[in-house]
Parts: C-alpha cells; sequence; structure tokens
C-alpha cells in the first residue's frame, strides 16, 4: 500500500511535479532554502486533485545543502504553505510567528491570506532568522 501511495503516480501526476520542479523551484538562501510556489492557474493546467502535492515539498532536499524546503500553493482566499527543515532547524516556530501555522520541528504548515507574490517576499525576508 505505501508504495503505490509514494512510488505510483499517475503521469498527470509526474509531468505537474516535473513542471515544479523545472519551472516553479526556486533556490534562495545561498542554497540553503528552496521554495516552490504553485498558483492556481498551475492547479488549473494539471486538473490537481487533493493529495497531489503530498511529497512535493521534500523534493528541494535532493539539492546538496538545501536546509529548509517549502511548498506554497495558492487555494482560494489563501496561500497554503508546507515548511520542511532538516536537523536542528525549527519551522514550527518560525510558521507560527509568521504564518498562523504550526506542528512539529522539522515540518510544519502555515496560510497567508496576502496573496501569493507578497507572501513569497515575506517568506524570503524573514527566513533568514532560521539561520
Amino acid at each position: 500500500m505505501s508504495d503505490k501511495v509514494n512510488n505510483i503516480f499517475d503521469e498527470r501526476r509526474l509531468h505537474y511535479f516535473g513542471y515544479a520542479l523545472l519551472e516553479k523551484l526556486k533556490v534562495v538562501n545561498e542554497g540553503k532554502v528552496a521554495y516552490i510556489s504553485i498558483d492556481k492557474s498551475d492547479a488549473r493546467k494539471f486538473n490537481l486533485q487533493l493529495g497531489d502535492n503530498e511529497g512535493l515539498v521534500n523534493y528541494p532536499f535532493k539539492i546538496q545543502g538545501v536546509q529548509v524546503a517549502v511548498l506554497f500553493s495558492e487555494e482560494r482566499e489563501k496561500v497554503k504553505i508546507s515548511f520542511r527543515s532538516k536537523g536542528d532547524i525549527d519551522v514550527n516556530t518560525f510558521a507560527r510567528k509568521y504564518f498562523e501555522g504550526g506542528g512539529h520541528k522539522n515540518a510544519a504548515g502555515g496560510k497567508s491570506m496576502i496573496g501569493m507574490e507578497e507572501t513569497e517576499k515575506k517568506f524570503i525576508e524573514l527566513v533568514k532568522e532560521l539561520f
């Protein structure tokens, strides 16, 4: 069952992951932070379904030096945010403080009501605090 959920994608979802990694992945903060931003038009283009983003946030860790990975996904009136980190970097506290979220030290979620572009700007400005 785990293999079917985590390792078997339909063709549409695999194309979506490829698109997200090729076109939407950005690396900042001297290579320590990588993020992917998926807006409403991307969701429509790939006919995204519930669960299609599952696991995408972890792919940036395949880049050497990345210690924080983030997925921004635009949904209706908000931007949903998934944070992941390695080691002692506490994304839980960061998510609580700045993005109305929380979770665990190395895996947290949050949200933003200021739109995708402003959310990205805010994140890039604040993420330096994690280091």
